[in-house]
């Protein structure tokens, strides 16, 4: 068993996360940053990739106090288990992700992370080793089901979000396309890596709504289910 995933993305109008240099970018405004807050107050636990943590420093708190004071009542925790997946443990100890806002942590790892750095980031999170030389995904949501997860919001970047989309692991998309071009074969996509070839089964969605919001618009998107193989 595995939480029900939903993918949560900003994107230029070209289809990009950010710039050649990997720095964040405000493609969205105020009232996207609100839907963003409430669906992350509504998740069990939020997931990125360690790129994202190196890029942004990204503390993955809910910033609303009446949404915070809302988890506190149903007897939650303020914030969400913030999951950051890290095959190497390259996260540093420092990061505002580990240190900011109460709550769990957990940082999934691959067997080859080194024994000290292991137990260095044992003292700050709940470190989930699964898969070799890389993060078997399906193995650390499973276990991230085990300690009650439900609801998974993945947040990027476009690496992780890559190995969800290939893996069929990704149930639905919030999608904002923002009123800029950013440009830059570079800059990251929301699914970078391999990408599928000519004769592969392509992720296909349905969409569910389209709606303008701020100076962009947002799409929500729910993955159909994986056809059979010929």
């Amino acid at each position: 068993m595995r939480p029900h995933v939903t993918v949560n993305i900003a994107m230029s109008a070209d289809g990009k996360l950010s710039t050649k240099e990997r720095r964040q970018v405000k493609i969205s405004g105020n009232a996207d940053f609100i839907r963003v807050d409430e669906l992350k107050a509504g998740s069990d636990a939020v997931m990125v990739g360690i790129g994202t943590i190196i890029a942004d420093d990204p503390s993955l708190t809910v910033k609303s106090e009446e949404l915070k004071r809302g988890r506190v009542s149903r007897g939650l925790d303020e914030h969400p288990i913030r999951v950051i997946v890290d095959s190497r443990g390259r996260i540093p100890v420092n990061a505002a992700v580990l240190c900011k806002g109460p709550g769990t942590r957990v940082i999934g790892c691959a067997e080859v992370i080194d024994p000290k750095v292991r137990s260095s980031l044992e003292s700050h999170a709940t470190v989930i080793i699964a898969g070799k030389e890389k993060v078997d995904l399906e193995g650390l949501l499973c276990q991230l089901y085990g300690m009650g997860v439900r609801d998974l919001m993945v947040e990027g970047g476009g690496t992780l979000l890559w190995s969800m989309f290939e893996r069929g692991l990704v149930d639905e998309m919030f999608q904002y396309v923002g009123n800029m071009v950013i440009g830059g074969r570079d800059s990251p996509t929301p699914a970078d890596g391999e990408g599928f070839c000519i004769n592969d089964l392509f992720v296909m969605m349905d969409l569910m709504e389209c709606v303008r919001i701020d100076e962009g618009v947002l799409l929500h998107w729910r993955m159909r289910p994986s056809a059979p193989a010929p």
